[in-house]
């Protein structure tokens, strides 16, 4: 399509056609992969101020308090560059007259989607006395890429200075994986870094895979002493009082607000899925890279699991980039099917839906009137 076979009536008109996602087969350097261990831009501004805990549930007022002193306790220089300073736990460097800082010095949040734990966890990260190059966050696949780009020990390098790490649902359903990001938390704890963390839920388990620190604890095996768990009871607040998603639009009005934004992806969403089976997960931020709003057509339930779970790596980087989607088709809480709703990846799958559905309701403002 062409600016030129733009529908009649539309306007304002972009200057070009909207970009294609499916057109685009981006190379990330691994340097970059580290240079973007921060929090993401929809958690750039956030701050535990801006945190608004439910009235009706204290243990996010607690969780609040618990991570604010955890902050402020990462002050202390880095155990690898403190000199004549003993080193403490988790780089808490001390002298030899301090007395070492009592408890757990890892945090791990426990919690169902929509909690805001990552709103949380981007605030401690925020509200640690320390350099953002000394501080690295990112989910458990960011890591997991990391570790692939970089090879093991040059990760256990690169992140062993840092004061702190956070991991952004770390992924429990990967039993490889697991061992593997486990046996680096222990390098970097050998090395003096602070850990905080977020989980997913091991496939099979009950109660709708909404609390998961036991077995998140068991499965770090080693490290599970160093963590204290800080559960976060409460419902999705991106659905606490506000609207259901809009129903999708016709395909006419996706592509007219497609020409009429600026910076705006028109994809078919079968060729979009297709497209994401040749892109590595790890690539998904960098295919989105200059992109204001994704319009989609034909949006339908996905095939199967390992296009589903593709889908939720990119609805993740979608949100994390606050991109509004607008979608003609199914609407989004029927992207998956009742056996992957009651299967082992559930909550990825609640939660693409949670941002997706939010992302929509971002995007209303994009769809020209009549």
């Amino acid at each position: 399509m062409s600016s030129s076979t733009a529908a009649p009536g539309t306007s304002p008109i972009a200057d070009a056609a909207p970009l294609s996602l499916c057109a685009r087969e981006p190379h990330v350097p691994a340097d970059r992969l580290v240079g973007e261990m921060v929090p993401p831009p929809r958690f750039d501004s956030v701050r535990f101020g801006t945190y608004l805990p439910d009235p009706n549930q204290p243990s996010q007022t607690e969780a609040v308090r618990v991570l604010e002193g955890f902050a402020a306790g990462l002050g202390g220089a880095h155990a690898s560059g403190a000199g004549t300073v003993r080193r403490g736990f988790l780089g808490f460097g001390r002298s030899k007259a301090q007395k070492a800082p009592a408890g757990p010095r890892g945090v791990y949040l426990d919690g169902g989607y929509g909690v805001g734990k990552t709103h949380l966890l981007a605030s401690l990260w925020h509200a640690t006395p320390a350099e953002p190059a000394l501080k690295a966050f990112g989910t458990f696949v960011e890591l997991t890429h990391l570790v692939g780009a970089l090879g093991f020990q040059q990760t256990v390098k690169t992140l062993s200075g840092h004061r702190l790490l956070c991991i952004d649902e770390f992924e429990l359903d990967d039993p490889g994986d697991t061992v593997l990001v486990s046996t680096l938390l222990g390098k970097l704890v050998e090395a003096g870094v602070a850990l905080a963390a977020t989980s997913n839920t091991l496939p099979g388990r009950l109660g709708e895979g909404r609390f998961a620190a036991t077995d998140f604890l068991r499965e770090i095996q080693g490290l599970s002493a160093h963590f204290r768990a800080l559960r976060i009871d409460g419902e999705d607040y991106r659905h606490r009082g506000l609207p259901e998603a809009p129903a999708p639009y016709s395909d006419e009005r996706v592509a007219k607000a497609a020409y009429a934004t600026a910076g705006a992806s028109l994809d078919d969403f079968p060729h979009l899925l297709e497209h994401l089976a040749r892109v590595h997960p790890s690539r998904y931020g960098a295919l989105t890279d200059g992109v204001r709003a994704v319009c989609l057509t034909d949006v339908q339930a996905v095939p199967d699991q390992s296009t589903a779970l593709r889908l939720v790596v990119l609805a993740d980087r979608l949100y994390d980039r606050e991109v509004p989607v607008l979608a003609s088709g199914q609407p989004f809480d029927r992207l998956f099917s009742e056996e992957m709703l009651k299967g082992g990846y559930r909550k990825k799958y609640f939660r693409a839906i949670s941002r997706l559905t939010a992302l929509a309701r971002d995007a209303k403002d994009l769809v020209p009137s009549d």
